[in-house]
């Protein structure tokens, strides 16, 4: 529906709520007067009570939650009350007239009783409810679409940010030596020169936050006589067909290349041991 088609529609209800209050208007005032109230007192009467039912209809469209049920329970019970007074008023018809003398609705004695009780005490409970209406709708913070956009922007930067900087820095790749020292007795074995590789990967971890510099613990890098004389305990048992790049990359938690030259050195070393071996017997 357009602009026009909506303004066209609230000023229709407008007109009907008008013209329904009006009617509703004579019979409250009627009321009003047969309970005591005078002339000005049975005037504004009406007021009190279906002004009332527009306030809480008005609540209902800007609270939330407890406050709009509390508003919806307020308007249904003035709407009950207005209904339950324009309808003594059609039974009775002396109130038309002012005949009837004061605090006389019914014939009935209990059923007076109740209805001069409504009727006297629905100005009180405007203004409590009224009030607390008034103060609800006051104090009522809309969410609204525009601000929740921005805060899921916000947060979304915020956390790719934080992941960002929690992440560890890459540790810089060590030179490597061209070539692992080899024992005295190869001569035969030239150990191809090792390329500079990158550092290990470190698994990444979730993001917890900016680690502080003191925190970190750098991992020590191992130079190649340590990364040799770890392999030769660690392979000291294994057979001749195990010592494979892949095995020794694993095991020591090192690169392919540096495997690889490892592989080669220790099948050297075997194979000068066996050949010392045969030469003794």
């Amino acid at each position: 529906m357009n602009r026009t088609g909506k303004t066209l529609l609230v000023l229709a209800l407008v007109a009907v709520v008008g013209m329904a209050f009006r009617v509703s208007w004579n019979a409250l005032r009627d009321v009003a007067t047969a309970v005591g109230a005078d002339e000005t007192a049975a005037t504004l009467y009406p007021f009190v009570v279906d002004g009332l039912m527009a306030l809480a209809l008005i609540a209902t469209l800007v609270l939330v939650g407890k406050d709009k049920t509390f508003a919806l329970r307020v308007l249904a019970a003035y709407t009950l009350a207005s209904l339950v007074l324009n309808y003594v008023h059609g039974l009775v018809p002396g109130l038309h007239d002012k005949e009837v003398g004061w605090g006389r609705l019914a014939d009935w004695g209990p059923a007076n009783w109740t209805l001069v009780l409504l009727a006297t005490s629905l100005p009180v409970g405007s203004i409590y409810f009224g009030s607390d209406l008034v103060a609800k709708v006051l104090h009522h913070r809309p969410i609204e679409t525009a601000s929740i956009g921005e805060w899921v922007d916000t947060s979304t930067n915020r956390s790719t940010a934080d992941l960002e900087e929690s992440t560890p820095a890459p540790v810089a790749a060590a030179e490597t030596p061209a070539a692992l020292p080899a024992p005295v007795a190869v001569d035969l074995v030239e150990l191809a020169p090792v390329r500079s590789v990158a550092a290990e990967s470190i698994r990444p971890r979730g993001a917890t936050g900016r680690v502080p510099d003191a925190a970190r613990s750098a991992r020590p890098v191992r130079t190649a006589d340590e990364l040799l004389a770890e392999a030769r305990s660690a392979t000291a048992d294994w057979p001749v067909d195990d010592l494979t790049a892949e095995a020794i990359r694993k095991e020591l938690r090192t690169s392919p290349a540096k495997a690889r030259v490892l592989r080669e050195t220790l099948r050297a070393e075997r194979s000068t041991r066996l050949a010392e071996a045969g030469v003794s017997a």
